[in-house]
């Protein structure tokens, strides 16, 4: 296919690549035993490669969908040789991961006009969300742009002062209130001092408790009508922070976020630190949200913005 002739930014590639290494070690052992002693890709090899997309924590639905496809292309070709599995599985994935991500995004950019852009950051404790919100504001920064933070994470006296921590690092004004306060007035704060500020984007964190859904959907619901007076159409994206690392569990909080609000975006972090990797392209197909960012490494630079077309590269190369 055209597109994995691509040039990529080589700074940012060779991050990527060394972020997704043990993924791709690992999904490469399996498929390597998968196709042992086969030439060709007949039933067997189809079972044995959904077994070790299923182990890749690609997740099964979207390992049946991965593998129909194949085997459409099985039976219109005839013989596909197990050594054109590779290329095959390529271009099969870009393919699903195409159909959720749309956008070829190399760039920190705000995709609509709108000043402020609110962005909404959405998580369970743990996942990264925090250190997410400070390395979006670095990048945002970075490329030009006036941005504010809203510690709207009030249930945690640690979050405030993590995101403040953040804050000061970058060089970005904060938006905080007392361990207790109702996050929704925080809200509300930070965009006043936004909209005074004459800020570019606003990125507000919430707090990422899901023992009580109803609870937190009532919540999210508050924050968001809160920022609307001050905002009419905010947020502009919610974005769901998930953990990669955490495999099918990272499934288990998708589906509970997007049960409690309309998620619209998602960051997967903690990618150089696992072989799940995999993770991306199922909750990308499964829940139909792309995602817009992945964490690939520690450093303060190491949140890319998710390319499909490079991910896919490095998964494969």
């Amino acid at each position: 296919m055209s597109f994995f002739k691509k040039i990529f930014s080589s700074e940012k590639k060779e991050s990527l690549d060394k972020g997704l290494e043990k993924t791709k070690t690992s999904f490469f052992s399996k498929l390597t035993k998968a196709v042992a002693g086969k030439s060709k890709v007949d039933d067997e090899v189809l079972d044995n490669l959904e077994e070790v997309l299923v182990a890749s924590d690609v997740g099964v639905n979207t390992t049946l969908k991965i593998i129909t496809r194949i085997e459409k292309r099985v039976a219109e070709d005839k013989f596909l040789g197990t050594d054109e599995l590779n290329q095959i599985l390529r271009e099969e994935i870009a393919g699903l991961l195409s159909e959720t991500n749309s956008g070829e995004a190399t760039e920190f950019v705000i995709p609509i006009k709108a000043k402020p852009y609110v962005l909404m950051v959405v998580g369970v404790n743990g996942v990264g969300k925090t250190t997410t919100i400070g390395k979006l504001a670095y990048q945002f920064k970075k490329a030009g742009h006036k941005v504010v933070l809203g510690a709207a994470d009030t249930f945690r006296a640690a979050a405030i002062d993590q995101l403040q921590i953040w804050a000061d690092r970058v060089g970005v004004p904060i938006v905080r209130q007392d361990m207790g306060s109702d996050p929704a007035s925080v809200a509300f704060d930070t965009l006043q001092s936004a909209v005074a500020q004459n800020a570019d984007i606003v990125i507000i964190d919430t707090a990422g408790r899901l023992h009580n859904k109803i609870n937190l959907m009532n919540e999210l619901t508050k924050v968001k009508r809160v920022m609307q007076k001050v905002v009419g159409d905010a947020p502009h994206d919610v974005l769901l922070v998930i953990d990669g690392s955490t495999g099918q569990n990272a499934f288990e909080q998708a589906k509970q976020f997007t049960a409690a609000t309309e998620v619209t975006s998602l960051a997967v972090t903690k990618l150089d630190g696992t072989a799940k990797g995999g993770v991306v392209i199922g909750i990308s197909d499964q829940f139909q949200i792309p995602v817009k960012y992945i964490g690939v490494g520690e450093g303060i630079e190491d949140l890319q913005v998710f390319n499909k077309y490079e991910f896919v590269d490095s998964f494969f190369k």
